[in-house]
């Protein structure tokens, strides 16, 4: 019988050792790599360069917090509700993140990716991206579909993450295709749509991470690694000046009875209209 075997390139442990991807960790790694490279290099195995690991942690930065979100509210009323857990708090506000919020950074670069992998080769230049946003945004549109990562609930005018990331993008030759087209959907959608969307600074990340070469199916998982770093910020703050209790009682105080027959007649109603 053959002995059981676990293969793994990442962590390994001995009674005076911790080695991390082949190397030693108190030697080799702390102090010397950030945890942007350590995060970057357990992902892909590769080495990233100087400028790489500046548009993750650009690209992390920018998901990290936007103040009272509902996943911030969910770990601020965990904490009310359980202080001695403080695991439960952070892992109630990264539950939250979902297609309506932080989702929309896997969504944007899954759409852009689907699209880049059937092209025969990256256009040249930015016209001819502009034609393969134009067919883009008329598919999309006959079918009814929205296109992640296009429009923002509170930036209308703009998204101030958005040209930041592309800047940083294009300095750190990280600019790469699904960039290119997402900033050609940016021109071109009001042809279609005959209004102007923002490029959504999530939906950018989304597309940035795609450009370093990040594995499609954990780009939300960057996007919870960076929210978890703001959640404890929150958590900090509520120790300092909590508002948990006071969302909490405005919520208990104004709740308002709604008779069931009634709400079931006014359900029944809409049915038959």
């Amino acid at each position: 019988m053959s002995e059981l075997r676990f293969p793994t390139s990442l962590g390994m442990s001995t009674t005076s050792t911790i080695t991390l991807l082949g190397e030693d960790l108190a030697g080799d790694l702390m102090g010397k790599v950030s945890l942007t490279e350590l995060v970057y290099r357990m992902v892909t195995l590769r080495v990233p360069t100087s400028g790489q690991v500046r548009m993750l942690d650009a690209c992390l930065l920018a998901l990290a917090d936007h103040g009272f979100t509902p996943t911030a509210i969910a770990a601020r009323l965990t904490f009310l509700s359980a202080p001695d857990s403080v695991q439960g708090a952070m892992a109630a506000g990264l539950l939250g993140g979902g297609s309506r919020f932080l989702g929309v950074t896997e969504d944007c670069g899954q759409f852009l990716g689907a699209v880049v992998d059937k092209l025969p080769e990256p256009p040249a230049d930015d016209g001819s991206w502009d034609e393969v946003a134009r067919t883009v945004v008329r598919e999309a549109r006959a079918g009814k579909r929205i296109i992640p990562g296009l429009g923002h609930p509170v930036h209308k005018e703009l998204d101030p993450r958005t040209p930041a990331l592309i800047a940083i993008a294009r300095e750190e030759d990280c600019y790469g295709p699904h960039l290119a087209l997402f900033e050609a959907i940016g021109r071109v959608h009001e042809e279609f749509l005959g209004r102007r969307l923002v490029l959504n600074g999530a939906g950018v990340v989304g597309a940035a991470l795609a450009d370093l070469g990040l594995p499609m199916e954990l780009l939300r998982g960057f996007a919870l690694f960076a929210r978890a770093a703001g959640l404890l910020g929150q958590l900090a703050e509520e120790l300092r000046m909590p508002v948990a209790m006071d969302a909490y009682l405005m919520v208990e105080k104004n709740a308002e009875y709604v008779d069931p027959a009634t709400l079931l007649e006014g359900l029944e109603g809409g049915d038959d209209e």
